[in-house]
C-alpha cells in the first residue's frame, strides 16, 4: 500500500468534519473569507441585529466591525474574540453582539474550508481551517505519513511571521494550531513564543493517547461542543506573558471532575498529577469554574508556606489579572473572607476568590478575636483547595478547618499522596491522602508524563564506593551508606572529595552552565561546612562558580526525617510579617547557623549588589523571594539547601541535583522533580548525582508513585547503552555519507534531508552523553575530530536553506529544525576568539600551528562565528603579525572590528541609498526590541523616490537581507 499522500488526508479529515455537522464552504479569497464572516456574524447575532429593524450589518457597519477586529496584537485579540461588542448603527440605534458565545458554547456557528491562500511578505495556503462564526479559531496543519511532526509547527511559525498578520489578519484570531501527520497529532494555544516542547497530544480520561487525526482525534477533540468548550473554557490568558494557554488533556478531565463533585454532590476528593505537570493551571482554572456557579460562596486556595502564597498569587493574577489579592495577614484574610477587605490601593475587594496560607486560615478559625466576623461563614458553601495536599493537612489544621466549615467541600492536589506504605504517625495514627480527602477524581503519574514528553526522565549516577565498573569517574573513595554513621559521613575529608568531584564536572553535567543545579544536604552543619569548602576553593582560584544557600537556622533544619519538608513557614508566616518581634524568633535560634548565614548572605550581597540580612525578618524572606529569581534567571550556578526549594519550586533552567542527604518515599521524588521541567532540545534529561546509598529507595519511591516497571521507563539508561546508540547512528552516517567530501557531493534535498536526520540524531545523543561523567571520545568509534568535520557540513547546509529561505526558494528542508541548541554553546564566542589569539601570540613559532588550528574549526563549527570567519581570518592574516604585545591583542582586534563595521555599514547605506541615521536608529531599534523590522520600516530608509508598488516588496526584502546580515555579523556574539 502507497504512503497516503497529504490531499487524500486532508480529503478525509474535511470529510469527516462534515459528518460531525461542520458545512463545508470554499474561500478562494480575502473577499470570499470576509463576506463569509459577515453573514457568519448575522446568523449567530440574528436576535441583536433584529431588535434594531435591520437583520444584516450595512456596508459602514460592518467596517466598524472590522475595525475591532482589526485592534491589537494576538493576545489582545484573543481577549476581543471574548468580549461583548457595541457599535452605533447607521440608523443612530447602539448594537450589542458578540464574536462567540462563550457562555452557551455550543452555541455557535461550525465551517470547514481548505486551502486558504494569503500573501503578506511571501505567498502561504493553508491545509484546514476550522472557521466559529466566519472567524477562523482552529488552524490543522497536516504532513504526509513518515515526516517529522515538528515540520508542520515550523511551517506555522514561518505563516506567522510571513502572513497571518495579511490583509485583515482574521488568523491571527486562531485559537488553537493542530499539527498531524495522520499518525501522530498535536496540538496547541496560539502563542508563537513556544517551543515544539510545548505541544500537546490528546487522551481519554485514563490517560490513553488519541493521536490518529483519522480514527480518534476528530471524533473526540474536533467534535464542535467539545472544540468551542476547549476554546471558551479551557484557554487562559496569561497576563504577565501576554499569551494564551490552552490546558492539556489530563488538566481538562481533573477541572471537568472537580466542576462534576461540586454540582452533583458534597464530597470532598484529591487530584494525583504527578510534580511538574503544570497543577497551578490547572487549580486556578478549577478555581475560576468554581467560583462563577451561583452556589459557591467563595473558593479559598491554601497552601503551606508563605512563598507559595506570594507566588500563588502572583501567578493567579497572572491568569486574570487582578483576581486576587494577596492576604498579608489573618486580619486581612478575615477581611476578605467577609467581604469588607480594602486593598493598599484604597479600593474595595469582594473575590470569591482567596488565596491564603494554611497558618494564616488556622489564625481565622482558631483566634478569638476573629470569632464574631467568621461565625457568620459556618453554613456557607465554601470550597477549598489545598496545594500539595500531603504536606499540611495530617494534623489539626485540617480538622478544625472541617468542623468549622460545615457546608464546606475540600479538594486536594499533590504530586505525590500519602499512602499506607509511606504514612507518618501522629497523635492521630497513620493516615492517609485517601482518609482525608476520600476519592482520587484524576490521576496522571509520572509514567504517564514522560510518554506524554511533558517531564524529563532522570539520569541517576551513584557516586562512591559502590561495585563500578574499572576506570569510572563515579568510582571516588567516599563513604555513601546511609546507616547511622553520622561522624564518618560528615568526615572533613569526605565532604572535600565530593566537593572537588561537584566542581570537576559540574560544567559537564549543566552543558557548560546552560543550566542550574541545586545541591541538597542532610543537615545545617553539614551544610556549611560545604559552603565553607566552595568558598575557599574559590579563593585559590579552583573554580569560578556562584555559590548561593539559604536555610532556616532552627533547631528543626536537621531533618533526620530526610522527606524533603521545609519549615520556613513556622519562623517566618506570623500575623503580620513587618512587625515580627525579633525576640520571638529569637529563642529557636541557633547562633552559629545564624551567624553563619547572615556571612553567608553577606557574599550574596557582594556578589549580586544587595544587602539582605536575617536581621530582619522581611528582608530574609525577600532574600528567599530574590534566590528563586536568580536560579532560575541563571545568575547562582549551585543553590545549597537542606529542605528549602525541594518541593513546590518550579525552574526549568535548572538540571542537575547533586544529593548528600537520605530522601526517600514522596521527598525523594519530589527533590528529583525540581531537575525535569521541560524547556529545549539541550535539556534531555534531569541529572541526579548521588553521594549516598539511595539505590533502593529511589527504586522504591519509583514503586510507590506509578509501578515496579516504571524504573525502566523514568530512569535513564546507563552510560554503555547510550555509546552503544550513538555508535549505531554513526555507522549510518557513514552508509549515508562515507567522508565529509561525501555531503558535498549529494544530488537531492532528499538526500540532504537523510544527511542532515542522521547527523541531528547523533548530536541529541552526544547530547546525553556529554553529561555523563565516564564520557570520552575513545569510548565511541567516530572521534571528535570527525565529528566537527561533519558538523561544519551540517551548518553549511543549515547556511544554504537559510539564504534559500530569503530568495524565497521553496525547499523541502525550509521546515526542518537544525536543533543548533545542541551545539551552540554560550562561551564560544568572540571574546573566547580573542583569548585564544592571545594565547597563540604567546605560544613560540613551532606551537603556534595548534592554537591556529583550534582557532579555524571553531570558526567553521560555532554557529556564532561563522558569519565572522572571514573578517576573523583576515585579522590573523593581516593585523595579528604586526602586534608586538600579546596584551595588546584585545585592543589591536577592537579597533580592527570598530573599523571593518564601519566600512560595512558604510557600504551598505551606499550601496541601497539609504537614510545613515535612519538605519542607524532602525538597527538599535531592532536589537532592543527583538523584533524583525517591518518591510515598510525598512522603505521608509530609502533617501528620494520610494520605489512602485511592484518592486517594493522585492527591494524592501533585499535590503532587510542586508540589514540582518550586518547585524549576525558586526553586533550578536561579540561578547558574553
Amino acid at each position: 500500500m502507497s504512503r497516503q499522500s497529504e490531499q487524500i488526508l486532508e480529503e478525509q479529515l474535511i470529510a469527516q468534519l462534515q459528518n460531525l455537522g461542520y458545512n463545508y464552504i470554499v474561500i478562494n479569497s480575502e473577499k470570499d473569507l470576509l463576506l463569509n464572516l459577515k453573514g457568519q456574524l448575522e446568523k449567530h447575532n440574528h436576535s441583536a441585529l433584529s431588535k434594531t429593524d435591520n437583520e444584516q450589518f450595512t456596508k459602514t457597519e460592518f467596517e466598524k466591525v472590522l475595525n475591532l477586529l482589526s485592534k491589537g496584537n494576538v493576545f489582545e485579540k484573543s481577549k476581543m474574540l471574548r468580549q461583548k461588542q457595541h457599535i452605533v448603527r447607521d440608523n443612530g440605534d447602539n448594537l450589542y453582539f458578540e464574536f462567540l458565545n462563550t457562555e452557551h458554547w455550543c452555541q455557535n456557528q461550525y465551517q470547514v474550508t481548505n486551502q486558504v491562500s494569503q500573501e503578506d511578505k511571501y505567498k502561504n495556503r493553508y491545509d484546514v481551517t476550522i472557521l466559529i462564526n466566519g472567524l477562523p479559531l482552529v488552524q490543522i496543519e497536516l504532513k504526509r505519513r513518515g515526516l517529522e511532526l515538528k515540520e508542520a509547527f515550523n511551517q506555522i511559525n514561518r505563516y506567522q511571521r510571513h502572513s497571518f498578520g495579511a490583509n485583515s489578519a482574521l488568523f491571527q484570531y486562531v485559537q488553537i494550531f493542530i499539527i498531524s501527520n495522520g499518525v501522530n497529532t498535536k496540538y496547541y494555544a496560539n502563542n508563537r513564543n513556544q517551543s515544539f516542547k510545548q505541544t500537546f497530544f490528546w487522551t481519554d480520561i485514563e490517560n490513553n493517547r488519541l493521536s490518529n487525526i483519522l480514527n480518534g482525534f476528530t471524533d473526540t477533540f474536533l467534535e464542535p461542543c467539545h472544540l468551542s468548550k476547549m476554546i471558551c473554557k479551557y484557554i487562559v490568558l496569561n497576563e504577565t506573558y501576554k499569551i494564551p494557554m490552552v490546558l492539556r488533556p489530563y488538566q481538562f478531565y481533573a477541572v471537568e471532575a472537580l466542576i462534576e463533585r461540586v454540582v452533583n454532590s458534597k464530597k470532598n476528593g484529591y487530584i494525583w498529577h504527578t510534580t511538574g505537570s503544570g497543577k497551578t493551571l490547572t487549580s486556578f482554572k478549577a478555581s475560576q469554574i468554581l467560583m462563577a456557579l451561583p452556589q459557591v460562596h467563595k473558593v479559598v486556595f491554601v497552601v503551606d508556606r508563605k512563598d507559595l502564597d506570594y507566588q500563588t498569587t502572583k501567578e493567579f493574577n497572572s491568569f486574570q489579572e487582578g483576581c486576587i489579592d494577596g492576604t498579608d495577614n489573618t486580619q486581612n484574610l478575615v477581611k476578605q473572607f467577609t467581604g469588607t477587605y480594602v486593598d493598599k490601593k484604597g479600593n474595595a475587594k469582594n473575590s470569591k476568590l482567596i488565596v491564603t496560607t494554611i497558618q494564616k486560615l488556622n489564625s481565622a478559625i482558631s483566634k478569638l478575636k476573629y470569632e464574631t466576623k467568621m461565625v457568620e461563614l459556618k453554613n456557607k458553601r465554601i470550597i477549598f483547595i489545598f496545594d500539595e495536599c500531603h504536606r499540611s493537612q495530617f494534623g489539626d489544621t485540617h480538622i478544625r478547618i472541617k468542623d468549622f466549615f460545615e457546608n464546606s467541600q475540600l479538594f486536594g492536589f499533590t504530586g505525590t499522596p500519602i499512602f499506607a506504605e509511606n504514612a507518618g504517625k501522629n497523635e492521630h495514627g497513620k493516615r492517609t491522602t485517601k482518609d482525608l480527602f476520600e476519592d482520587c477524581l484524576h490521576k496522571y503519574v509520572i509514567t504517564d508524563a514522560i510518554k506524554d514528553e511533558n517531564v524529563l526522565k532522570f539520569s541517576v549516577e551513584y557516586v562512591g564506593r559502590y561495585k563500578h565498573k574499572v576506570g569510572r569517574e563515579t568510582n571516588i573513595d567516599i563513604e555513601v551508606e546511609d546507616i547511622d554513621t553520622k561522624e564518618l559521613m560528615e568526615d572533613g575529608n569526605r565532604l572535600e572529595k565530593i566537593t572537588n568531584y561537584v566542581i570537576a564536572h559540574h560544567n559537564r553535567k549543566t552543558h557548560n552552565r546552560e543550566f542550574t543545579a541545586m545541591f541538597c544536604i542532610n543537615n545545617v552543619p553539614t551544610l556549611i561546612k560545604y559552603v565553607d569548602l566552595f568558598k575557599k576553593k574559590k579563593a585559590e582560584g579552583l573554580h569560578n562558580l556562584n555559590i548561593a544557600t539559604i536555610f532556616s537556622y532552627g533547631a528543626n533544619e536537621d531533618d533526620s526525617d530526610a522527606n524533603g519538608f521545609i519549615s520556613f513557614e513556622e519562623e517566618f508566616d506570623n500575623d503580620n510579617l513587618d512587625t515580627v518581634a525579633e525576640s520571638k524568633l529569637e529563642h529557636k535560634i541557633n547562633l552559629h547557623s545564624r551567624d553563619k548565614l547572615e556571612e553567608f548572605i553577606g557574599d550574596y550581597n557582594k556578589l549580586f549588589g544587595d544587602n539582605f540580612t536575617t536581621k530582619d525578618s522581611q528582608s530574609f524572606y525577600n532574600y528567599y523571594n530574590d534566590i528563586s529569581k536568580k536560579v532560575k534567571e541563571r545568575k547562582i550556578d549551585i543553590l545549597l539547601v537542606v529542605n528549602m526549594y525541594l518541593t513546590g519550586f518550579d525552574s526549568p533552567t535548572l538540571n542537575t541535583m547533586y544529593v548528600d542527604k537520605n530522601l526517600r518515599h514522596h521527598g525523594l521524588i519530589q527533590a528529583y522533580s525540581r531537575t525535569n521541567r521541560i524547556l529545549n532540545e539541550q535539556k534531555s534529561q534531569g541529572n541526579i548525582v548521588v553521594f549516598r546509598n539511595l539505590k533502593e529507595r529511589t527504586d522504591e519511591a519509583i514503586t510507590l508513585y506509578s509501578n515496579k516497571e516504571a524504573v525502566e521507563i523514568i530512569i535513564m539508561k546507563p552510560y554503555e547503552d547510550y555509546t552503544v546508540k550513538f555508535d549505531e547512528a554513526y555507522e549510518h552516517l557513514i552508509l549515508l555519507t562515507p567522508t565529509t567530501e561525501s555531503v558535498d557531493e549529494l544530488i537531492s534535498e532528499d538526500d540532504e534531508l537523510e544527511f542532515i536526520k542522521a547527523f541531528r540524531d547523533l548530536m541529541r545523543i552526544k547530547n546525553i552523553l556529554t553529561a555523563f561523567s565516564d564520557f570520552k571520545w575513545s569510548d565511541l568509534k567516530m572521534t571528535e575530530q570527525q565529528f566537527e568535520d561533519f558538523k561544519s557540513k551540517y551548518l553549511d547546509l543549515y547556511d544554504k536553506v537559510k539564504s534559500e529561505r530569503q530568495k524565497e526558494k521553496v525547499s523541502i528542508l525550509e521546515d526542518v529544525d537544525f536543533e543548533l541548541e545542541l551545539i551552540h554553546r554560550d562561551e564560544i564566542n568572540v571574546a573566547y576568539i580573542i583569548q585564544l589569539l592571545v594565547k597563540l601570540k604567546s605560544q613560540t613559532k613551532k606551537n603556534t600551528s595548534k592554537v591556529e588550528q583550534e582557532i579555524l574549526n571553531l570558526l567553521s563549527t560555532e554557529t556564532t562565528l561563522r558569519s565572522k570567519r572571514e573578517l576573523i581570518e583576515k585579522f590573523i592574516k593581516e593585523n595579528l603579525p604586526s602586534v608586538n604585545d600579546p596584551e595588546g591583542v584585545a585592543n589591536s582586534f577592537d579597533k580592527y572590528w570598530s573599523l571593518e563595521q564601519e566600512k560595512a555599514f558604510s557600504q551598505l547605506v551606499m550601496e541601497e541609498n539609504l537614510s545613515s541615521q535612519k538605519t542607524e536608529k532602525l538597527i538599535e531599534n531592532y536589537l532592543f526590541a527583538e523584533r524583525l523590522p517591518l518591510r515598510d520600516e525598512v522603505l521608509e530608509l530609502i533617501n528620494g523616490e520610494k520605489p512602485s508598488l511592484l518592486h517594493r516588496k522585492k527591494l524592501g526584502d533585499k535590503i532587510l537581507i542586508k540589514i540582518t546580515s550586518f547585524v549576525e555579523t558586526f553586533i550578536n556574539g561579540m561578547s558574553n
